[in-house]
């Protein structure tokens, strides 16, 4: 029954296939538009990891696709990971005082526009949604998680703190003292207890993820975009720009500590790191 409508041609199967949209794309994700949708796939499997290049074609796509479509789904190209996180090798090249805040600060000014466009946005969360994976997924308007999917701010075990807006968003999704328990002890949680406290609007069968989630786009793109514009942005008030720029200056100074050094090395060379408080 299903010959011809399943495989990558199709762009159907078990798993979707994502069928990028012609001509130059950028290096890390992948454009798709479908009439007034469009997907972003994260493309750098197996990870998906949030490398500075990472972050800046998710801010490129995003000036292109922003009040062009009706609504955006962030997804993952593979079925391993939506994303382990920020690129700690990457990362641990840049100056934090310097080229590593100036990207901080883009980020933070990508998610704040998704939070308040007119166009809606949506993770689609099929599996590990750790540190940068988990804040870029709390920066959309919702979050559908597959059953196998897991979230988690593991920074704190690293010798550093959330820097896109785990601080800030976490605690507005799941309540002060469960974000304090995740950013604070790293571990994570699952897709159940992820909708049970606020972080996953909904849960669904692996296979079901990415249908459904474009059931909730379609939905939503048939809303009058300018209310929705009106209801994001007095949702979120300028409270939250205050705590992110805490966050920012603070993400700075731990990221330059001893301690940072030590729990990025010891996490690159799989051993435990000894942390000495400065």
């Amino acid at each position: 029954m299903a010959q011809g409508r399943l495989g990558k041609k199709s762009g159907q199967g078990f798993f979707p296939y994502p069928q990028p949209d012609a001509g130059d794309q950028r290096e890390t994700v992948l454009l798709e538009t479908r009439g007034d949708l469009a997907i972003a796939w994260l493309n750098r499997p197996p990870a998906n990891p949030l490398s500075p290049q990472a972050l800046r074609d998710l801010i490129s796509l995003w000036e292109e696709v922003e009040g062009k479509v009706r609504a955006l789904v962030i997804a993952s190209s593979n079925i391993f990971t939506f994303s382990a996180g920020a690129d700690i090798k990457e990362f641990s090249k840049m100056s934090p005082d310097a080229e590593g805040a100036d990207l901080l600060e883009s980020s933070h000014r990508f998610m704040r526009g998704m939070e308040q466009s007119s166009t809606v946005t949506i993770a689609a969360v099929n599996s590990v949604a750790f540190g940068g994976g988990c804040e870029l997924a709390m920066g959309c308007d919702f979050r559908i998680a597959a059953e196998s999917a897991t979230f988690g701010q593991p920074e704190i075990n690293l010798g550093i703190m959330p820097g896109f807006g785990g601080t800030q968003r976490l605690p507005r999704l799941v309540g002060e003292a469960k974000a304090r328990r995740m950013n604070l002890t790293g571990d994570p949680i699952d897709a159940y207890e992820a909708y049970r406290v606020g972080l996953a609007d909904e849960v669904v069968p692996d296979h079901e993820l990415f249908d459904t989630t474009l059931a909730w786009a379609r939905k939503l793109a048939q809303k009058a975009p300018l209310a929705i514009g009106e209801i994001k942005r007095a949702s979120h008030r300028a409270d939250l720009d205050e705590g992110l720029a805490a966050e920012a200056q603070g993400f700075g100074r731990v990221f330059g500590s001893e301690d940072a050094k030590e729990g990025i090395s010891a996490f690159l060379q799989k051993r435990q790191p000894k942390f000495r408080g400065r």
